[in-house]
């Protein structure tokens, strides 16, 4: 029996200022599709059709538009937050799907999105309660100046406010400054607990090695005294930071390589022989590959690619992943995930501190908080490793 074929588009920015995190989320895209592809038991086979907007947001919504006028209705794709939100509404107005498979910021609901990657009770309420029991109450937000840095930065500034902490200072940068010397001495003179980092690509890369450089010169060991803690730092990233100052930074999430279950050995072995070449493998890469396979079963399901019937396929499915078993929950379309935050090593890893015991049921809006944000025992339970 010949199966039939999807075309599916794969649009992450591959080059330009965050194109390191882009090629591990292409990298688990095609992944997966080979798997599916390659499955004897699947009923359906993909065509992935590939798009780089060169992490130019301009470059987004013409590359979206051009895959829709291809006839395509599927699109797994985007990295940032503006991106998404600047493809959405072609996406809406064609009736097609974007499947978005990275940490955002949450405050979203869209028919027209599914969310594979973490919602903000995944990586920031988990990273806030680490911080405060194990830092302190006195942050210095950093960002790039977009939805994922502000956002963030306010969930963080309400959530400190509440314990009777404070945001001292925050700042944004357009994505790709390099140039950080003025606000590593704002930092310096406030002198706070922790640094939350919000930056992304190039960008964050040179604030890691030049924060650590200027501590080092005040003879300041900067992993103790002035922690960076992140919500989108992974591997690849840590090879791009470079080996002066690689070590001791915080980053919430749900996957790290070094996750210690048969599935995730098999998953980056496999990734490392089909690119090896890197860049490493990512929690965006898991994803990515995350949002392929749920993909296929929805079009599997469906025996279409129209919306409805691939949504209505794909609700309160489970997929084994290499991170723990992960679920589309069917009133978000959002994901159960399994919080984790690591500390990096010089080996370019993390080694995980805490984990939760079992996913948990992604909550976008924050609405399943009490108004007051005040113990950790109403938060996702995280264990240590």
């Amino acid at each position: 029996m010949v199966k039939p074929r999807f075309p599916i588009g794969i649009l992450f920015s591959t080059s330009g200022s965050y194109g390191t995190v882009g090629r591990t989320m292409l990298h688990g895209a095609l992944m997966a599709c080979r798997e599916v592809n390659a499955d004897p038991a699947a009923t359906i086979a993909l065509d992935p059709v590939i798009a780089d907007p060169a992490s130019q947001l301009y470059a987004y919504a013409p590359a979206a538009q051009a895959m829709l006028d291809r006839g395509i209705r599927q699109v797994v794709g985007c990295y940032t937050s503006s991106s998404r939100k600047e493809v959405i509404p072609l996406f809406e107005k064609r009736d097609a799907v974007l499947w978005y498979p990275t940490h955002y910021e949450g405050f979203e609901s869209s028919a027209n999105v599914v969310y594979t990657g973490t919602a903000p009770n995944h990586h920031m309420a988990p990273l806030i309660d680490h911080l405060v029991l194990n830092h302190g109450k006195r942050a210095f937000c950093i960002g790039s100046n977009y939805i994922w840095g502000w956002e963030s930065s306010r969930v963080l500034r309400e959530d400190l406010t509440q314990r009777g902490g404070q945001v001292l200072s925050e700042r944004y940068f357009a994505v790709g400054d390099t140039d950080f010397s003025a606000i590593i001495e704002a930092i310096f003179e406030a002198a706070p607990d922790f640094v939350f980092n919000a930056l992304i690509g190039q960008s964050a890369y040179a604030f890691f090695r030049q924060f650590r450089a200027a501590c080092n010169a005040r003879g300041i060991h900067q992993p103790t005294r002035f922690p960076i803690a992140s919500c989108n730092l992974s591997e690849p990233e840590l090879h791009e930071i470079g080996p002066e100052a690689v070590d001791g930074h915080l980053s919430s999430s749900v996957y790290f390589a070094t996750i210690d279950k048969p599935a995730n050995r098999r998953f980056v072995e496999t990734y490392d022989a089909m690119f090896p070449e890197g860049p490493a493998v990512s929690a965006e890469a898991e994803s990515a590959y995350l949002a392929v396979r749920f993909l296929a079963l929805g079009l599997a399901g469906a025996g279409t690619d129209e919306r409805r019937a691939v949504l209505a396929a794909t609700r309160g499915q489970s997929v084994d992943a290499p991170q723990g078993r992960v679920t589309i929950d069917p009133e978000t379309m959002h994901s159960f995930l399994t919080p984790r935050i690591g500390r990096s090593r010089r080996d370019y890893q993390f080694d995980i501190l805490v984990e939760a015991a079992c996913p948990v049921r992604p909550d976008p809006y924050l609405v399943r908080e009490a108004p007051l944000l005040e113990t950790v025992s109403r938060r996702p339970k995280l264990r240590v490793v």
